[in-house]
């Protein structure tokens, strides 16, 4: 099917990363020959046509990417329901030769959507048959083309991990809540907060388990007892008892009980102030959870949506059949359009009838998995040993530079071990703590409050031990009876947790599981796609680059920014494709005068044809002779005058904050799994030592017997790395020179 025309446009409730899906639509669009067309006001603009359909430039979706919202607008269209609505809805994209369409919404959207291309033939012949319509004009659009992207913050989509808008809901959520809990903990005080999610609890229990909430309430998961109320209160008494100053329930918009009857905010506090004889606030989220700039992660979501949509289309996979672009893991998906939605309506109708077992099996195993986790981390108390059961002596460290997500998982570790009746150690300061015997046992409320703390309580260092070490690790070790080791780190602790594997054979108190848990902010580890800490690192970046980029506009300037990871670029370059920028520079790819000065003819040319910003984003070891400060000067130097030049290095900010949501859930996840592994090593003959990771959003283990074949240790990173796959997605999206008859259309010109 030849494609000359595309439409694209956004319906139903906003989402944060909607604007970076329509710019990767548009700008796609165009690097491959294509007129694209911004469809104004949703479904609506389709009806309406005339002005609501507009031509696209490179420079109409410039500096769009950080904003939340939609450009190009969207509604609700009970018009287009209705068959006449549907018929101008064809009118219109005729006129404008557009037989092809990228829509961005959620399941009502979508199915719109879907059912408007299976009339389309029917509704050609309708409109031939009255004389609307020329038969020559219909026979050249015999069909029509759909494409869905789905925005939505409930992440409440079927076959998909997360939808457009999820990730920036969750981010309100978790800092609405951190901030909450500051007051509620002076005051001692409990807070119910009402979040979004009428059928789906993805929020709630996300943000649950990033905020260390004391009680959540979703649609999926009802209380299991009519008398819910008296368990909910005990268990919060319990945790005043224990030494909890505050107390936080969550509770998402569309929470029954188990006969289907309504869990309102105002409910639980009724319930709850009768209970703890104490007065409770309410604080009701709303649409603050709809706003604001997207996420780092959004914006990445929607730009590679975005991409894969246009891929689709001109591969012809969505001929036949329309089809949503999805992710699972870090995967690009397509998904038939009407099992998507067919699917996520069935779970809707099974929240109605009562069936939620089947609706949570059908929200997935990560869903599931999710939820068992939070039950664990939401008592007070653990529970008492089982007797007769092998009570496990644990150790868990820090190694390595601090990384946002640390505290996380060693509260996840230590309270899930405790909760299988456990004794669990906390080594202070990595292997220094080993080798120096710093080591005290860590009781349940010894990790309150630590999930949204970043840095590292235990404390961290980059030692590696050696030589006369193991000898001092291992006095240690059988001092306290440990009996397995969860190294939560970077680059230094696999290196150390592989050494003592190798010194098993000179120091028997080696031959105990072991598994590294990834923590650090390069993304530098082998064995999985994400490590721990990346993600905040990433928004860090993103949101201090924001701020740069309207200085920029301001002053017709281009900012070379430096970002950390050594020799590994994953923060560059994905911090080049959430920020928009022209050029990234990486040490996997090298660095050469020639392809700067290239860069620099580019960005002339865009200055001169009306630009106003430029952004480089540069690997903090992407070439040791052409530093920061020479790359800045050259360009100032050979620029002719045409823009000045500035650097930022953001150095140790990028390791510093509060870890993000992403960070605190994957940090949770995958701490339950590296208990799990050490108990389940425990009782072998010979333990294991590996490390963990996530691959295609699955969680994998890996023996520390091939950690040297799977990395390039000179550049402290691994042998294989999935994201510079995406280098061609941002040289699209930021190199392709624009339009010159547009140039200057758009005041942030080609971010």
């Amino acid at each position: 099917m030849a494609i000359k025309r595309v439409g694209v446009l956004t319906s139903g409730g906003d989402a944060s990363g909607m604007n970076a899906a329509v710019r990767a639509v548009v700008r796609t669009a165009l690097d491959r020959g294509l007129e694209i067309f911004g469809i104004y006001e949703g479904f609506c603009g389709l009806i309406e046509g005339g002005d609501r359909i507009r031509p696209m430039t490179w420079n109409s979706v410039g500096g769009i990417i950080h904003r939340g919202g939609t450009l190009i607008g969207t509604s609700r269209s009970e018009e287009f329901a209705t068959r006449r609505g549907r018929l101008c809805a064809v009118r219109t994209l005729l006129a404008a030769g557009i037989d092809s369409l990228i829509v961005i919404g959620g399941d009502g959207s979508l199915t719109g959507a879907d059912v408007f291309r299976q009339e389309w033939a029917s509704l050609l012949a309708e409109l031939v048959a009255d004389g609307v319509v020329e038969p020559d004009v219909a026979a050249r659009h015999p069909r029509l083309t759909v494409v869905g992207l789905v925005g939505s913050i409930d992440n409440d989509a079927f076959g998909t991990d997360m939808t457009i808008g999820a990730d920036t809901a969750l981010h309100r959520i978790t800092e609405a809540i951190d901030a909450i809990s500051s007051t509620a903990s002076s005051h001692r005080r409990t807070f119910v907060v009402e979040v979004m999610g009428r059928h789906c609890g993805y929020l709630a229990l996300m943000s649950a388990i990033a905020t260390g909430a004391d009680w959540v309430f979703t649609p999926e998961n009802p209380p299991e007892t009519d008398d819910w109320a008296t368990e909910m209160i005990a268990a919060l008494s319990a945790g005043r008892e224990a030494g909890r100053r505050d107390a936080m329930v969550i509770v998402a918009e569309g929470a029954t009980d188990r006969r289907g009857h309504p869990i309102t905010s105002e409910h639980l506090r009724e319930v709850l102030e009768a209970g703890l004889t104490e007065s409770v606030r309410i604080t009701v989220l709303g649409h603050v959870q709809r706003g604001g700039a997207p996420s780092a992660f959004d914006r990445n979501l929607g730009t590679l949506m975005g991409h894969a949509a246009m891929d689709t289309l001109l591969a012809g996979a969505a001929d036949q059949e329309s089809q949503v672009i999805g992710m699972r893991g870090n995967r690009v998906v397509r998904i038939p359009l009407a099992e998507c939605v067919s699917k996520t309506r069935e779970i809707n109708a099974l929240l109605e009838t009562q069936q939620y077992s089947r609706a949570r099996e059908l929200r997935g195993h990560s869903f599931n998995t999710a939820l068992r986790t939070l039950q664990t981390l939401l008592r007070a108390l653990p529970h008492p040993p089982q007797a007769g059961q092998r009570r496990l002596r644990l150790g868990i460290l820090n190694v390595g530079a601090p990384a946002p997500g640390m505290n996380t998982a060693v509260r996840a570790a230590v309270r899930i071990a405790i909760d299988q009746g456990h004794t669990i150690f906390g080594i202070r300061r990595g292997f220094q703590g080993l080798i120096d015997d710093d080591i005290q046992e860590m009781a349940w409320m010894s990790v309150n409050g630590w999930a949204p703390l970043g840095g590292s309580e235990l404390g961290t260092n980059r030692v590696v031990p050696s030589g006369r070490d193991f000898y001092a690790i291992a006095k240690a070790i059988e001092k306290h009876r440990i009996e397995g080791l969860l190294i939560v780190g970077g680059w230094e602790g696999y290196q150390g947790a592989y050494r003592l594997f190798e010194e098993r054979a000179n120091f028997p108190a080696f031959e105990i599981p072991i598994v590294c848990l990834p923590a650090t902010i390069d993304n530098n580890l082998p064995g999985t796609e994400l490590s721990i800490g990346a993600d905040t690192a990433l928004n860090s970046i993103v949101t201090v680059v924001d701020k740069i980029k309207q200085s920029a506009v301001a002053e017709r300037r281009c900012y070379v920014v430096e970002v950390m990871g050594w020799r590994c670029g994953y923060l560059a370059l994905m911090s080049g494709l959430a920020t928009g920028a022209e050029r990234v520079y990486l040490h996997e790819e090298g660095v050469t005068l020639k392809s700067m000065m290239e860069d620099l003819d580019v960005l002339v040319r865009g200055f001169q044809n009306g630009k106003r910003l430029g952004l480089v984003i540069r690997n903090e070891k992407a070439n040791p002779t052409y530093t920061t400060a020479f790359m800045c000067a050259l360009f100032e130097e050979e620029s002719g005058g045409a823009f000045d030049v500035r650097q930022s290095i953001l150095g140790h900010l990028q390791q510093g904050g509060d870890p993000s949501p992403f960070d605190r859930i994957q940090a949770t996840k995958l701490a339950r799994r590296c208990v799990g592994f050490l108990i389940e090593q425990a009782a072998e003959h010979r333990p294991a030592g590996a490390f963990i990771g996530m691959f295609a959003g699955k969680v994998e283990f890996h023996s520390l017997e091939d950690l040297p074949r799977m990395i390039d240790e000179p550049n402290r990173r691994p042998k294989n790395q999935w994201w510079l796959d995406l280098r061609r997605i941002n040289d699209t999206l930021a190199r392709s020179e624009p339009d010159p008859e547009a140039c200057g259309s758009e005041p942030a010109g080609g971010a």
